[in-house]
């Protein structure tokens, strides 16, 4: 139960926050830093623009979620799902479907890491000025 709260917290969140115009950035509103790595090297990181995707998606915004990093959008997507098995896994007192509760759960965070991992070298091969932070910011008018 704690879990899903943890989630279902996240996705309240998420709909709290103003997505970033720039498609990154949108953690800053919860009074963390701007990235690191972006910051010492001009090029966004793995995880650059995962809050702003989720800001995006639980807005219904697949598009501009899926814009700001793919992973994002579909760690996103995968959190209901998740939030839904953890419930059901309560209410049974053992895990839904399965044996024990950190199989899945090593699987979802091996996934989701690899998901992130991929996204991103993906997105460095096919275009390198998307990961700049001067190619990363979509025209302010697609973001109306």
């Amino acid at each position: 139960m704690i879990a899903s709260a943890m989630l279902a917290g996240l996705l309240g969140t998420a709909r709290a926050l103003q997505p970033d115009p720039k498609g990154y950035g949108t953690h800053t509103q919860l009074g963390l830093r701007p990235c690191a790595l972006a910051s010492a090297t001009g090029r966004r990181c793995p995880t650059c623009g995962m809050t702003t995707a989720f800001a995006w998606l639980v807005r219904g915004r697949i598009d501009r979620s899926w814009q700001a990093n793919p992973a994002g959008c579909l760690i996103a997507f995968a959190t209901v799902p998740t939030i839904l098995w953890l419930l059901a896994s309560a209410v049974l007192g053992a895990p839904a479907g399965c044996r024990t509760i950190s199989g899945p759960l090593m699987l979802l965070g091996f996934s989701a890491g690899l998901t992130v991992f991929l996204a991103w070298m993906i997105r460095w091969a096919l275009s390198p000025d998307a990961l700049s932070l001067a190619g990363a910011g979509i025209a302010a008018s697609a973001w109306r």
